[in-house]
């Protein structure tokens, strides 16, 4: 049938989006830069784009075109509302304060019977199931001996001595600098003098357990 619909001069827009925003039907999209009429049945003739359009490249016209789908919008609507429902958050398994290394005291009540997590910063951002697979029940600790220009060993060397730790866990990403809070963990269960349990986990940067 023909009807009442809008058209859209691709020379005169600017991409801006202006007029997607202002379509409550979801009728135009922008591709390539531009603002484009998606689907005829989605415009309602309506014009609620035009007046939201900076350089006037929106207007209507009298074309062959199908119906308006009141139905169609509806289902597209409800469609793009739940793609937009946020994820629930996960619980956070983050048990105690401070986390950073340096600043945790090695007389910290939360450490006694501990199991011990040892982590580098960016094994938390790299591996998405971070606080389910190596929080839940450990006692954290986190630091970047790169960026602290530090050694570790010693304050974890009091920790491990000062307390009975259960185990420890080292979780590190693969890249070479991350290497030095491994050897800090390994130091430290050496100088404490104490057979404990340890592990060493490898994150690779696109976020898999290399071992």
């Amino acid at each position: 049938m023909v009807r009442r619909i809008i058209q859209i001069d691709e020379e005169k827009c600017n991409g801006c989006g202006l007029c997607a925003d202002a379509c409550h039907e979801g009728a135009i999209g922008i591709t390539d830069g531009k603002a484009r009429l998606l689907r005829d049945d989605y415009c309602d003739g309506l014009g609620d784009c035009l007046p939201a359009c900076p350089v006037d490249a929106i207007h209507f016209t009298e074309r062959e075109a199908a119906d308006y789908d009141k139905e169609a919008v509806a289902a597209n609507q409800k469609q793009k509302m739940a793609v937009r429902q946020p994820v629930p958050a996960a619980a956070s398994e983050l048990g105690q304060w401070p986390v950073q290394i340096k600043l945790v005291a090695a007389n910290a009540p939360f450490l006694a019977g501990a199991d011990l997590l040892i982590a580098a910063d960016c094994t938390a951002y790299a591996y998405g199931d971070f606080h389910r697979e190596f929080m839940r029940g450990r006692v954290t600790l986190v630091g970047c001996p790169k960026l602290d220009e530090t050694d570790y060993s010693d304050k974890l060397t009091e920790i491990i001595s000062q307390n009975q730790i259960r185990s420890v866990t080292v979780v590190r990403m693969e890249v070479p600098c991350c290497s030095g809070i491994e050897h800090a963990a390994v130091t430290a269960l050496e100088n404490s003098g104490k057979r404990i349990p340890w592990q060493t986990v490898t994150i690779s940067k696109d976020g898999r357990v290399l071992g």
